[in-house]
């Protein structure tokens, strides 16, 4: 090989040494008030002259219904609760009264509540420890039909409110745990989904006049039925299912005749389909590799609606006008929180209506998602997506397995304001879907069934593998993180492999599956045999159950441990997180626990999501070795 001139050789250096210094950018360290000041936005109804849209922010601190005009504009507050969380449902069909759902205190008891046009609230559904959900308005928007356990607190029956007077009639009693899954538009048919086990479930059909229900789904082994939604001439029942397939994909069955056709398949899971009002169109989302891919079809002719490209962003829901000549929809992304959107179909144009993020944090200081996979104990490949931070060349950076919830949830990419702050105060993420994660196929779901903590939780510890191989992730501080399901693999890692992680953040997880499933909220009694047949039954299964229950074995947790809880959580009952706090403190290990007494399964208030997340980098810091962030130099001043 010729030698390099040594002026040639300089240069060379120079050049590589000018790349290497380009590939890193100083970023901005932003404090959890200023990720927290970015808002959070869901839902959309549009008012009945389409003028204005209807959604749900948190602008004020807790989520309000607020609306906002459909040329843009600054949004107006509708509700003011400074208290319990409010999500906006509807404008009514025909005036500017609007419907909403609330809570106590995070409690998931829903009430559904009428605002009239001179402000005043009405709760239409009082009875105080029944919980009630809309679903949705009838075809000749005279009703609305809401699921509601009333008369037996283990089932939702299905009632009918009549807007005129609000008075009330009871559908459907449900004393077999059946799941609505449509209503036809003449109001005759009810569709409805069974579950025997989380991957096996039956679809039946309710005729209301003459009170029979049909059995559609006769089967064998483990299949899912889902319907969806009935065409407008109440002939044809659209469901998902998996039968023959690794993944969900969408049919129709015709009432009369009994036959069924494949109407749209993928290699991926399709979640949802559903037509416009007047059947122009028809919309499916599919879950694409941890990724929502909208696609808009003319019923008429087949053709896709080409849909907004917008950079580093996707489309991730939208609510079509009942005049068919708008849509809102929700475009988000790693380093962008839901924003809203307007799009007219007759000219292919859009108009932004939210900005979300706040001006102060730029886009170009946060990271971008990247899904990746690596190869668990057994050879499995293990989608997952990791965030990297801004590191200069040859820094390393201690590092986060984050373990989403379920059992069966699954990471996805888009806007994560605890994640996105952790890696700008210099962690690196990697969001593991592990086995028994949604979204890869049944097979791939089925492979954590009545082996919880054990293989899902090796292919977690198996992530530091590859946390290590990146070369930037220093492999003496790598803690696991997750919330609920997610919580109880963090308490799992620390007892049962407790020299595999440097610490664990338990966000209201599992630590007791014994009283867990004794305590299910009485509304999941539809789901009870599922969930004991995929986990083990606390009557019959005791010593399997109490094998994979953190809290028996908690003097192996030698690890620091943050705990964080809602005082009203009626999933993980806060005695959960009380006793494995007590237990793992006898252990003389740093221990820290920090409870909200207004919030349940999942923080919803400003404040409080404040208060646990700086905490949560606070203790990171704090058992990393870490210097002193922005949060506590903040906190000095």
């Amino acid at each position: 090989m010729k030698k390099l001139h040594f002026g040639l050789m300089l240069a060379v250096a120079g050049f590589i040494a000018g790349c290497q210094q380009e590939s890193f950018r100083e970023v901005e360290r932003y404090t959890i008030e200023q990720f927290m000041n970015t808002t959070s936005i869901r839902g959309s109804s549009f008012s009945p002259d389409g003028e204005r849209i209807l959604f749900t922010s948190d602008q004020s601190g807790v989520f309000n219904a607020y609306s906002i005009p459909v040329d843009g504009g600054a949004p107006t507050q509708i509700t003011r609760s400074d208290s319990n969380s409010i999500y906006s449902v509807s404008y009514f069909p025909a005036d500017e009264r609007i419907l909403y759902m609330s809570d106590k205190g995070g409690n998931e008891i829903w009430h559904i509540y009428m605002i009239d046009e001179a402000g005043n609230s009405r709760d239409l559904t009082p009875s105080p420890e029944a919980r009630s959900t809309f679903v949705g308005w009838s075809f000749d928007k005279q009703s609305f039909f809401y699921n509601s356990n009333q008369r037996d607190r283990r089932y939702m029956d299905l009632y009918e409110m009549r807007i005129e007077d609000f008075s009330t009639e009871l559908i459907y009693q449900n004393d077999e745990g059946y799941s609505l899954g449509s209503i036809s538009n003449d109001k005759r048919y009810l569709a409805f989904n069974k579950t025997i086990t989380r991957d096996n479930s039956d679809m039946y059909l309710y005729d209301r006049n003459n009170r029979e229900m049909k059995h559609l789904s006769a089967h064998e082994g483990d299949i899912n039925y889902f319907p969806v939604s009935f065409s407008n001439d109440n002939a044809v029942l659209y469901f998902l299912t998996d039968e023959g397939s690794e993944f969900t994909y969408l049919k129709k069955y015709d009432i009369a005749s009994g036959a069924t056709e494949v109407v749209e398949k993928t290699n991926w899971d399709i979640m949802y389909s559903y037509f416009s009002r007047n059947e122009t169109y028809r919309v499916t989302g599919i879950n694409n590799d941890s990724k929502t891919d909208i696609k808009i079809y003319k019923t008429g002719t087949g053709e896709q609606v080409k849909l907004p490209r917008l950079p580093d962003a996707d489309i991730t829901s939208l609510n079509i006008s009942d005049d068919e000549k708008r849509m809102t929809f929700y475009v988000n992304g790693s380093r962008s929180p839901n924003n809203l959107y307007v799009y007219d179909f007759s000219s292919g144009k859009y108009t932004k209506l939210t900005e979300s993020m706040n001006p102060e944090i730029a886009p170009e200081d946060l990271v971008e998602g990247e899904v990746i996979r690596y190869k668990s104990f057994d050879g499995l490949e293990i989608p997952s997506i990791l965030y990297k931070p801004h590191l200069k060349p040859g820094d390393k950076a201690p590092a986060l397995v984050w373990v989403h919830g379920g059992p069966g949830g699954q990471s996805r990419i888009g806007y994560n304001p605890l994640i996105q702050y952790l890696v700008n105060h210099g962690y690196t993420v990697l969001a593991v879907n592990n086995r028994g994660s949604s979204g890869y196929g049944k097979t791939f779901f089925q492979l954590d069934d009545r082996k919880h903590g054990q293989d899902d939780l090796a292919d977690c510890v198996q992530a530091k593998t590859f946390l290590k191989e990146t070369g930037y992730v220093d492999e003496d501080k790598i803690g696991i993180i997750g919330g609920s399901y997610g919580g109880y693999m963090v308490l799992a890692a620390l007892a049962f492999q407790p020299d595999a992680f440097s610490l664990g953040v338990d966000i209201f997880g599992v630590a007791n599956w014994l009283r867990t499933l004794q305590s299910i909220p009485p509304w999941w009694e539809a789901y009870r045999e599922a969930l004991y047949k995929e986990m083990g039954n606390p009557e019959t299964d005791e010593a399997y159950l109490r094998s994979i229950s953190p809290l028996f074995h908690a003097g192996q947790i030698s690890k620091p441990l943050l705990v964080l809880q809602g005082a009203n959580d009626p999933r993980v009952l806060k005695v959960e997180s009380d006793e494995i706090v007590e237990a793992v403190r006898q252990n003389n290990v740093p221990v820290e626990y920090i409870v909200f007494d207004d919030e349940g399964h999942g923080f919803s208030k400003k404040n409080n999501r404040i208060t646990g997340y700086k905490a949560i980098l606070t203790f990171l810091d704090q058992h990393f070795g870490r210097e002193a962030g922005l949060e506590i130099e903040k906190d000095k001043q």
